[in-house]
């Protein structure tokens, strides 16, 4: 990117947020803090009104108004790639607003560019092969948003899965996490007086209660995380395998904690730290002979155990 596009984009990232820090501005561009100081002066001399709060970060003055945002081909072909990808990721709900937004950033694209998108847009798809009707109308995705910025207590019912149970909960949210192919909704449960993880497929319904809460999320969140750190016990795993294995747990080793590996000759030694030996045995398992387990005699003794009960059931028929 030449620096005349780079500081059109300077403008439009400032414009983006109440405050943005000279090191958000560096990180974008992969450039240094003094180039921003220089960027950020070169703004000024062209007479954009850009204030600073010392130690803070940059804004633009509220008088200040910008032309439209247009954007480019490639731009524009990233929020479709994404909008093929939000039916999958959210609710029915969230997937009409967006692609009700993403009409509106079409509509602002010259004809040539239009047809283009309209050629990307053809040619990708997801291929998902659940029934339609498993997808939830609303996972109430919008409700927690608008708690989240509001810092507003929420009333939920939730589905308990592990005693079948429904039950109401008084919470404060803290965090929306997206893992195990499911959203999460991190918060402060005042029913338990601790931070608890609600799947939001299984929260039946929401209520606002209008009623707030006075927390730093970001604070919170991070205790969160460090408490979850503290109570999971992470095992350090080696194994090595074959070329053959190696390539067919290509993708799936980053579910079981992958961290790093080594390729000499035909063999590839895998480094992992995970929390559960058992579910990495089941994995280990699946991979035959092609795999050894280098430096775990616990999960070697679990793998043994698993095998000899598998060889007790088929000899025996039982």
């Amino acid at each position: 990117m030449n620096r005349t596009d780079r500081l059109q984009a300077i403008i439009t990232q400032l414009q983006s947020k109440k405050i943005v820090k000279a090191q958000e501005i560096a990180d974008r561009f992969s450039i240094s803090l003094r180039t921003v100081y220089r960027d950020i002066r070169a703004l000024e001399e062209a007479g954009i009104p850009i204030g600073a709060e010392a130690g803070i970060g940059y804004f633009l003055q509220e008088d200040y108004h910008l032309p439209p945002v247009m954007f480019t081909t490639t731009e524009a072909s990233a929020l479709v790639l994404a909008g093929k990808l939000m039916p999958f990721l959210s609710d029915n709900k969230v997937n009409r607003s967006y692609q009700d937004a993403i009409i509106k950033v079409r509509s602002v694209l010259k004809t040539t560019e239009k047809e283009q998108l309209e050629k990307i847009d053809s040619c990708m798809n997801v291929l998902h092969f659940e029934h339609d009707d498993k997808k939830c109308e609303s996972i109430f995705i919008n409700d927690i948003q608008s708690a989240l910025i509001n810092q507003e207590v929420l009333q939920i019912k939730y589905f308990a899965k592990y005693n079948q149970t429904t039950a109401m909960r008084e919470i404060e949210p803290i965090s929306l996490l997206y893992y195990g192919m499911s959203w999460h909704l991190i918060t402060w449960c005042r029913l338990r007086e601790e931070f608890r993880d609600f799947r939001l497929d299984r929260i039946k319904a929401v209520e606002h209660t209008d009623r707030y809460y006075n927390r730093d999320l970001k604070k919170d969140f991070e205790q969160y995380i460090v408490m979850v750190e503290k109570s999971m016990t992470f095992n350090k795993i080696t194994i090595k395998t074959d070329a053959e294995t190696a390539n067919s747990i290509f993708d799936s080793k980053y579910w079981y904690g992958f961290i790093s590996e080594e390729k000499s000759g035909d063999y590839t030694t895998m480094q992992f730290n995970n929390p559960d030996l058992n579910g990495f045995a089941n994995w280990v398992i699946n991979m035959g002979c092609g795999v050894d387990i280098v430096d775990s005699n616990e999960l070697k003794d679990i793998i043994e155990e698993k095998l000899n009960k598998l060889f007790t059931k088929y000899q025996t028929g039982a």
